[in-house]
């Protein structure tokens, strides 16, 4: 496939051993499918047109993904409502027996076992849980999930949590809801989605006074992402710089994955920082390849 060559001549070009993807998704089919079609009808939560542009079996993802060398990826697995999580989570630990070098991810909602759950999985060694307000559409500090951030703040477990309003925002999304979370389990172990867009600054600001906190780049600054850039965004990414991680959405992406790559090359935040950012901060965060 033509999208291999550039890919690696972007982490070859940097003396990377490959790239550290922490935002990918896999799901269990029938799930995807439904999925898919939100993202082909342009629904409500999804906004414009968008078309998928890895729409590959399974099999041919995950070896394209080693093709292109990405050496460790998640699934990402998102509950949308009560009774679904289990489901989620069992295919979840499938792929990642399946594809070990794989992440192994968890989603969880607010229910009355969230608790037992998350802390089951943490025991099991899940290595990143996944929620999606957005989707969702629960507070992040619904009183149902008081236990499982709790389990999740002394574990260190990372959650990367799609908290801001794009691509069409709820009553949900926005800073504030992270702001409540944070105030309340202050040392959770938080990869905000998308950089939070739109409000970039806002949740910048939180990845400053939270040391645990920290930005992944899913979707931003290419040309398909259509949000407003405030000045001085770029300056505080180079502040964050070992706290902004590498995240792409492969596969429900539009464009070619080298993209990503690029629209973060021209960013000019020179070479130190994309080493950090496509491969040394998701190694710190969430262990070796």
């Amino acid at each position: 496939m033509t999208d291999v060559a550039p890919v690696r001549a972007f982490w070859e070009g940097l003396g990377l051993p490959g790239l550290y993807d922490v935002h990918t998704h896999f799901l269990a089919p029938p799930v995807e499918r439904k999925v898919h079609a939100v993202f082909d009808a342009a629904g409500p939560k999804i906004g414009r047109p968008w078309p998928i542009r890895y729409r590959l079996p399974v099999e041919e993802r995950v070896a394209l993904l080693r093709e292109m060398g990405v050496r460790r990826f998640s699934t990402l697995p998102y509950a949308h409502r009560p009774g679904i999580a289990g489901f989620l989570n069992d295919w979840a630990a499938g792929f990642k027996r399946d594809v070990p070098e794989s992440l192994w991810s968890a989603t969880f909602y607010p229910e009355p076992e969230v608790g037992d759950y998350v802390a089951a999985s943490i025991e099991a060694g899940v290595e990143v849980f996944k929620v999606h307000v957005q989707v969702g559409e629960f507070d992040l500090d619904d009183p149902l999930l008081t236990p499982a951030w709790g389990a999740l703040e002394d574990a260190g477990t990372p959650v990367v949590v799609h908290a801001g309003h794009a691509p069409v925002g709820n009553d949900f999304t926005g800073p504030a809801p992270m702001a409540r979370l944070l105030a309340a389990h202050p040392r959770l172990t938080v990869v905000a989605a998308h950089l939070g867009a739109p409000d970039y600054l806002d949740f910048a600001d939180l990845a400053a006074r939270h040391e645990r906190v920290h930005l992944d780049t899913t979707m931003v600054f290419t040309d398909f992402w259509d949000t407003d850039y405030p000045d001085g965004l770029t300056e505080r990414l180079r502040d964050l710089q070992p706290r902004v991680l590498l995240g792409t959405d492969f596969p429900t992406i539009p464009y070619p994955y080298a993209h990503q790559l690029e629209s973060l090359a021209r960013l000019d935040l020179g070479e130190d920082w994309l080493r950090d950012v496509c491969w040394h901060n998701g190694m710190r965060l969430l262990g070796p390849a």
